[in-house]
């Protein structure tokens, strides 16, 4: 094993053990985002593990950020301060599946990470935005039809919010040019990860408000959406 990998593997372990016993995940969670983080960690080293970790730190920030004035709003059901199994892979998935495909086609794998990338920031933009703007939007409307709605509600959206999700898909795409190097990509994981929080939104106000989908569902397919859109914007712009 080299040097590298066994370091990851040490601060791995160390991760997932603080993690469940900081309360941030449960126990079934912290193994399942270790297989996520292995995954990733395959295809990608330490520029998709740095993706992914800014990720979860910016997650477990935004969630703990005033968490006793979103209490009190009911703000807190689909961001739990301890995440199951199923949130990780809600969240984390999909780029754990472009992980594995990197490493088992190796020749495309700077394409996967692209894809990868979309994808985390697409799940970084979703909850930056719906935990902080729920504290400092100051107009709430749903998505659907511009009216104003109640803030917290599913599908419903803010400028201060919509904003903040931006700068966290710009946060993932700048780690990944500072791990890959400079091009067009950045913009296209801003853009991808931006139409995926947007599709979030358009689900939580129709699907998910109606019981079809639940939030798990919904991130799920928002992560994937944003990777789709990001490969599409490669393709189309060759």
């Amino acid at each position: 094993m080299s040097t590298p990998a066994l370091i990851f593997l040490i601060l791995l372990l160390a991760a997932v053990f603080a993690s469940y016993k900081a309360n941030k995940l449960t126990l079934a969670g912290s193994l399942t985002g270790g297989v996520v983080a292995l995954a990733i960690f395959a295809g990608s080293g330490f520029t998709g593990i740095s993706m992914l970790a800014a990720f979860f730190v910016l997650s477990v920030l935004a969630t703990s950020h005033k968490k006793a004035e979103k209490r009190k709003l009911a703000l807190d059901k689909h961001h739990p301060e301890k995440r199951n199994a199923g949130q990780v892979l809600a969240n984390g998935g999909v780029a754990a599946l472009f992980g594995l495909l990197a490493y088992i086609t190796p020749l495309h794998a700077p394409l996967f990470t692209v894809l990868m990338a979309a994808s985390l920031a697409s799940a970084t933009a979703d909850t930056l935005s719906s935990e902080l703007g729920t504290v400092y939007g100051r107009r709430f409307y749903n998505i659907i039809n511009l009216k104003p709605d109640e803030k917290g509600k599913d599908g419903v959206i803010s400028l201060e919010g919509t904003l903040i999700g931006i700068a966290g898909t710009t946060v993932i795409a700048i780690i990944y040019v500072m791990g890959i190097g400079w091009s067009n990509a950045c913009f296209y994981i801003i853009i991808a990860g931006t139409i995926g929080n947007i599709t979030d939104s358009v689900l939580g106000a129709t699907l998910e408000r109606k019981a079809y989908l639940n939030n798990d569902a919904v991130n799920f397919l928002n992560t994937s959406l944003a990777a789709l859109t990001c490969w599409l914007i490669i393709v189309y712009s060759l």
